[in-house]
């Protein structure tokens, strides 16, 4: 579509992430706290997690540290999904794919399997050691989109919470 010349473009609205109602529970929820501790204790683990593996693939060094970290960042995401389906609960009345959040649940579907698959193929020995390092790998690459997913989605909410409060007012 071309613009013409003297007609001012018309910026659409994003819809609100929110409607009052939701971010009236959203911010009476424990569950929000739990997010806020769980998110960057995650990404820290990964952190961490990420030097390991890499040390790992670089050196052949550290194979023990490295897969632990792994279990633990595992555990953690495992965790903050299940906290994460009862806020979702919570605040919009379902455990999981709330059309606000259906594309980062759907993802985080995917880091979740990616992050099983690691433990599976521990456990049953079906990867060699670098195999598994580079499950890790893709496990974390998966993970790091789902995150700039979240934080786009709550940086855009962040955003528009003052438009919503001067529309009430």
């Amino acid at each position: 579509m071309t613009e013409r010349p003297g007609r001012p473009r018309r910026a659409r609205a994003a819809p609100a992430l929110y409607s009052a109602e939701e971010r009236v529970r959203r911010d009476a929820t424990v569950w929000t706290v739990v997010q806020g501790i769980l998110a960057p204790l995650q990404f820290a683990v990964f952190l961490v997690s990420l030097v390991l593996v890499v040390r790992v693939l670089a050196t052949g060094e550290g194979e023990v540290a490295a897969t632990a970290s792994i279990i633990l960042k595992t555990a953690v995401l495992l965790t903050i999904m299940v906290t994460g389906a009862i806020w979702e609960k919570v605040v919009f009345g379902q455990y999981l794919f709330a059309p606000a959040f259906f594309w980062e649940d759907a993802v985080s579907m995917l880091v979740i399997a990616l992050h099983l698959g690691y433990v599976a193929a521990l456990v049953t020995g079906r990867l060699d050691t670098t195999g598994q390092m580079w499950l890790a790998l893709a496990a974390y690459a998966a993970y790091v989109v789902n995150a700039a997913q979240f934080v786009l989605k709550l940086r855009a909410a962040r955003l528009s919470a003052p438009q919503l409060a001067a529309g009430a007012a």
